[in-house]
């Protein structure tokens, strides 16, 4: 079977929450990481925010990225700039790794902020997440100054420039 990147329908919402919550839960050595993961399930949650994109093979979900081109998911965060277009809650199913999912998911990505007119895209990561830091790195992204937060939780900034068509 073809691995197919396509915007999530709402009757997928539900399985992309769950398979992009199952990928991270490996992560989750917090409490705050509960919070998260619930907020990563929530797809129609940020669907009409942001652009949930989804890789489907025979009908199943392996998994999902959101882009945000327009606004952001969390209010509070500073707004985007006109020419940026911003990767969250990349995730694959955990027995999909390996395949080239997340890449393609990448792909959809930069070609929907191009289409958009964005010539910028960032991303972050946590510094657990030793597979997308290789990923991003083999794809071009840079790394930007680190987001620190009050509790001392860091997450890695990384940028590329979007490629004309």
């Amino acid at each position: 079977m073809t691995i197919q990147t396509r915007p999530a329908r709402p009757e997928e919402y539900e399985e992309a929450g769950r398979v992009t919550a199952l990928a991270y839960r490996e992560f989750a050595d917090t409490d705050s990481w509960e919070h998260y993961l619930a907020a990563i399930a929530d797809v129609e949650g940020r669907a009409d925010v942001g652009l949930v994109l989804v890789a489907v093979e025979d009908g199943r979900v392996l998994g999902s990225a959101t882009l945000e081109l327009d606004e952001r998911i969390e209010e509070e965060e500073p707004p985007l700039p006109p020419d940026e277009a911003h990767i969250r809650m990349l995730g694959v199913h955990p027995d999909e790794r390996g395949r080239g999912v997340a890449r393609a998911l990448m792909r959809e990505c930069f070609d929907r902020a191009r289409e958009a007119g964005r010539t910028r895209m960032t991303l972050h990561t946590t510094q657990r997440m030793e597979a997308a830091q290789k990923m991003y790195e083999a794809l071009g992204f840079e790394r930007l100054p680190d987001r620190t937060f009050p509790d001392g939780f860091v997450l890695l900034t990384y940028a590329r420039p979007i490629p004309p068509a």
